[in-house]
């Protein structure tokens, strides 16, 4: 499985000088927790809710005043479309990362992955392992 069968492909992108309460508003409109800064549909950055906590709120700066480009990840750690599910596991955890945009062989952003997506994926794979134990288990 590659992660582009799981992928999110509705990902909520912006441009370097959106502001962030722009973000904040289509984080919350979209009930998502990152925004890919694109330019030329490659990721150039991405905008986390953890960002703007950090660089907005607890500073106590105008949103309307700080851009996605000041706040942003640069250049974040994407993925290939035909990386696998275990690939997309160790670049995460090497990136030290919670989302990472999928992209193609152009480099143009086709999706974003999450830890909560491969969470709910692999936790859905050993329950289906713990079927196949239960129903092959002598009774007790």
């Amino acid at each position: 499985m590659t992660v582009q069968d799981i992928a999110r492909t509705a990902v909520m992108t912006a441009q370097r000088d959106q502001t962030t309460g722009n973000l904040a508003t289509v984080m919350k409109e979209e009930d998502v927790g990152s925004v890919v800064v694109v330019e030329d549909r490659h990721p150039v950055g991405i905008v986390t809710d953890r960002d703007l906590t950090l660089h907005v709120v607890e500073p106590r700066a105008d949103p309307a005043d700080v851009t996605a480009e000041a706040v942003m990840t640069e250049t974040p750690a994407t993925i290939h479309t035909d990386a696998g599910v275990f690939e997309a596991t160790a670049a995460m955890f090497e990136h030290a990362v919670r989302r990472m945009p999928i992209v193609d062989g152009e480099g143009n952003l086709t999706g974003i992955v999450t830890l909560d997506d491969l969470v709910v994926l692999l936790t859905d794979e050993l329950d289906n392992l713990a079927g196949v134990i239960e129903a092959e288990s002598p009774p007790y």
